[in-house]
């Protein structure tokens, strides 16, 4: 009963508002002739439609706050350590095996991707496929394989590059090589071609692929090296481009020893 008293009083409070407002308009429109009433209740649709745009401006900020609240926290969920045995007085949430923390994180990555639309929908669905990997590895796969050609840009190539991944350590090497070369010419930020190419060395590397796998290495690093930027000053060395170095003195110093010297002031 008490909400209702509340709602009808919000109601009354409307009607009045609008009958003093068009009141006000029929007033002034009657001191007015012919177009002066149509340019009247024009501007009176004008501002109408200014506040109606308002409202929806702050519906749609609450609403994507409220996403991106319900998202960090099943990530964080996801993030969550394992501890078999936890530790007492520790107020961290843990779990006690990696399938219970996935099964965890999806149940709560389906609460978001069912309330939210894009691109929350979507990355709640790449971080459910992802745990799917623990909890049911093939279903995980197909999920993944279909959210890789999701219109979301970021989460198309997440989804690609984590199922990459899977292949990568199921031995399915082929598979694996294919998703990290297509990754490598989509050229996104999400998943650089530096990390693409890097992965795809290694996998050369496992299918005994020396030569291929030591020209990809050099290329990677002697980009980065060279590289600069809009200044004309040389841009910082990447991870991929660091790792990518490591790897191919070990697997080919000849060829390490030919890559262009690293500027120092932007080795370390």
């Amino acid at each position: 009963m008490a909400k209702y008293k509340k709602k009808r009083a919000r109601e009354l409070q409307q009607d009045r508002f609008r009958d003093t407002t068009m009141s006000f308009f029929d007033r002034l429109g009657d001191s007015l002739e012919g177009r002066g009433r149509t340019i009247l209740y024009t501007l009176a649709g004008i501002i109408l439609a200014g506040f109606v745009i308002m409202f929806f401006v702050k519906w749609s900020n609450r609403k994507t706050d409220e996403a991106q609240q319900a998202l960090g926290r099943a990530i964080t969920i996801a993030s969550s350590p394992v501890q078999p045995n936890p530790v007492a007085g520790v107020n961290q949430q843990t779990f006690s095996s990696e399938k219970e923390r996935a099964q965890r994180a999806i149940e709560e990555f389906e609460k978001v991707a069912a309330k939210y639309g894009d691109p929350y929908r979507s990355e709640a669905r790449y971080f459910i496929a992802s745990s799917r990997l623990v909890v049911d590895r093939q279903k995980g796969m197909s999920e993944l394989a279909e959210l890789s050609n999701s219109k979301v840009a970021e989460v198309a190539a997440l989804s690609k590059f984590a199922l990459a991944q899977a292949n990568e350590s199921d031995g399915k090497l082929d598979d694996a090589a294919r998703l990290y070369s297509e990754l490598a010419r989509l050229n996104s930020a999400t998943v650089t071609p530096e990390t693409a190419n890097l992965r795809l060395a290694k996998v050369y590397e496992k299918q005994g692929k020396k030569k291929e796998a030591s020209d990809l290495l050099f290329n990677i690093v002697d980009a980065s090296r060279k590289a600069k930027g809009s200044d004309n000053l040389p841009l910082p060395v990447s991870s991929a481009a660091r790792e990518a170095a490591d790897e191919l003195k070990k697997l080919d110093p000849d060829r390490y020893a030919q890559l262009p010297a690293e500027n120092p002031a932007l080795a370390g």
